[in-house]
């Protein structure tokens, strides 16, 4: 069986395509247990659609001659352990003796049986193995063999005897889908078959496992800066409840186009809640600016929406022309290109028209139910600093 793949983009970091498996034997079954777990593992994921290409990265079982020692024979006989090692050794593999000095030259001496007397597992019967008191023992008075199948590369992984599983999601499917269905058919096996995942998906995992968290970590820092800047609670919240606008946008236009959520897919998101930040952010601050110079809070707010408008749709229009060469991308790398700019140019458009209809109500809302507290302790500081205690508006 021939498959084609290409060469991964990060040399000797996993595949360039598709997912990197580890398939283990956690709990000591044998390499022949291991070998069925594999096949019933391939013959599943031969008929999942969600999978292609899945094939082992390894070498088949091939036949090898296996050579049983009965120790207890050779222990009787006074045969040491190394020594059946080193006869086996230099009889079929050669074995290095010393140096000789031949025409100014020093040549190696190596010693090993004659061919013609090493093709045969019935050439073993004719060695002789030397004891502890000099004297030469038959090999065949404490030793037999016979054939057996097994695997010419013994591989683990994390101490584990392991099989390397190789495969690729279906044109279509992510990554991250085909992991989830290898990770569905392995609980399938027996008990004591597990898995690690390694190299790209190894990171894939890791990096799909951060996301939450950095995605809390950079709206809890946005949510900072802004109480900083403004140095109200109000502002924030009401700015912050925005960036699904955004969002939402970026997920529509990616699932039209029929694109994974992967890293660049999120890279965008990234951005697209700076965009509809920015564009709450043009809204809000108007309108506290009128709040602050006496306006009503809803004609201030209104206000703010109408005179915001352009520069918001001038700046939308600049950074979604921009982009759009990105989404459009065609040629080697495209496909990075054009998730980055599916997803923000989604974002853009919609962090354009929903942020200018949600901003002002939802600054409202949060102004009315944050912003009494605030307005009673403002009154609360005038009375008590007022002589006669009468509060001057």
């Amino acid at each position: 069986m021939v498959f084609a793949f290409p060469p991964p983009p990060v040399i000797e970091l996993g595949m360039a395509t598709g997912f990197d498996l580890q398939l283990l034997d956690r709990g000591g079954m044998g390499h022949e247990k291991l070998m069925e777990a594999r096949n019933q593992l391939l013959g599943m994921a031969a008929q999942d659609p969600r999978l292609v290409r899945v094939r082992p990265n390894g070498l088949e079982d091939v036949p090898e001659y296996r050579i049983h020692v009965d120790w207890d024979k050779a222990g009787a006989s006074g045969i040491p352990i190394s020594s059946i090692h080193n006869t086996i050794a230099s009889a079929f593999g050669s074995a290095y003796v010393n140096d000789f000095i031949q025409s100014g030259r020093v040549k190696k001496v190596y010693a090993q049986v004659d061919a013609p007397y090493r093709m045969l597992p019935q050439d073993m019967e004719k060695l002789y193995v030397r004891n502890s008191v000099g004297k030469m023992v038959p090999f065949s008075s404490f030793a037999s063999g016979r054939w057996v199948m097994g695997s010419p590369k013994l591989e683990r992984f994390n101490a584990f005897p392991s099989i390397n599983i190789w495969g690729e999601p279906a044109p279509g499917r992510s990554s991250g889908e085909a992991m989830a269905a290898m990770e569905e058919i392995i609980a399938k096996l027996p008990r004591g078959i597990g898995y690690d995942w390694t190299g790209l998906s190894y990171q894939e995992r890791m990096a799909g496992s951060q996301a939450p968290l950095l995605y809390a970590f950079s709206i809890f820092v946005v949510f900072l800066c802004l109480a900083a800047l403004y140095e109200s609670w109000p502002i924030p919240i009401a700015i912050l409840l925005t960036l699904p606008l955004g969002v939402i946008g970026g997920v529509i236009a990616s699932s039209m186009r029929g694109m994974p959520n992967d890293v660049y897919f999120q890279i965008g998101l990234l951005t697209t809640l700076g965009l509809t930040t920015k564009n709450a952010i043009l809204i809000v601050q108007f309108a506290r600016a009128r709040v602050d110079a006496g306006a009503g809070l809803i004609e201030a707010t209104l206000e703010a929406a109408k005179l915001r408008l352009r520069p918001i749709i001038m700046t939308s229009l600049a950074f979604g022309f921009g982009i759009l060469p990105l989404a459009l991308a065609v040629g080697a790398g495209s496909g990075a290109q054009r998730a980055i700019g599916t997803g923000v140019l989604g974002g853009t458009v919609t962090s354009t028209f929903l942020v200018t209809l949600f901003a002002p109500l939802f600054y409202v809302l949060i102004y009315k139910i944050l912003g009494k507290h605030r307005k009673k302790v403002s009154i609360k500081h005038v009375e008590e600093s007022t002589p006669g205690g009468h509060a001057h508006e």
